[in-house]
């Protein structure tokens, strides 16, 4: 294969690679604390002995959009939404990971958990306990839950130390690599959920342009295979 078909194949291997990343972010449009992602497609440039230097694209890195999104009352007395910068803090079997998915629900033994039934925890670390016997439980924009009037214990609120370190697990989870700090700009708002951030109208005029950019290197593909099948027919009856 020339050079020029192995320029169109790493172009078309990204445009493989953003399809999928547009297509995930569509079918999660609709999934609470879900964060949109992008493609950020880079130049691999290489030089060939005797000739001019062979440039070619890759989209190889992810890049996730920490922008909010948009605040849905729910009324339930465990959704809770964080309005500006923060993340609640998860603990995991494999480590402490934040979201901002917060729909919770207590289990059988009282902690406060996910969807997936892993605890939430307090600034500290600690599980976050609610008693089952509690007839009123409230939060307050800090964090601070009370029950029946008595403070209980604190939902913790942290921020990354550096998005760029942040790498998403499970969907909505996210591993802080360069660690987190509290958060005291957050507030927390009791009865509501956050929605995902993605722009479904966006995304689906951005799945079109993807497709055509990709049925357009597939055409130029087959129409250098078909190419250099001529020129082979036409040097063996040259022979």
């Amino acid at each position: 294969m020339d050079s020029t078909g192995y320029i169109t194949l790493t172009r078309q291997s990204g445009l493989m690679r953003e399809m999928q990343v547009v297509a995930n972010n569509i079918a999660n449009s609709a999934t609470t604390g879900f964060r949109q992602e992008g493609v950020v497609f880079s130049e691999y440039v290489s030089g060939i002995r005797g000739g001019a230097s062979l440039s070619m694209g890759h989209g190889n890195v992810r890049k996730t959009s920490f922008e909010q999104g948009a605040l849905n009352q729910t009324g339930g007395t465990f959704d809770f939404a964080i309005e500006g910068e923060g993340y609640f803090l998860i603990e995991t079997p494999q480590g402490e990971r934040l979201t901002r998915a917060g729909s919770f629900t207590p289990n059988g033994e009282g902690d406060l958990v996910t969807n997936d039934g892993y605890r939430v925890l307090d600034a500290g670390g600690a599980p976050v306990f609610v008693p089952p016997d509690a007839r009123t439980i409230t939060v307050s924009p800090d964090g601070t839950m009370s029950a029946d009037g008595a403070l209980v214990g604190q939902i913790g609120l942290v921020q990354p130390t550096g998005t760029l370190g942040m790498i998403r697990e499970n969907g909505v989870m996210f591993r802080a690599e360069d660690g987190f700090e509290p958060s005291d700009i957050a507030r927390v708002m009791q009865g509501f959920v956050e929605s995902s951030n993605v722009d479904p109208i966006g995304q689906l005029a951005r799945m079109i342009e993807v497709q055509r950019a990709y049925e357009m290197g597939q055409s130029f593909l087959d129409s250098e295979d078909e190419r250099v099948r001529r020129a082979m027919d036409a040097m063996l009856k040259s022979q």
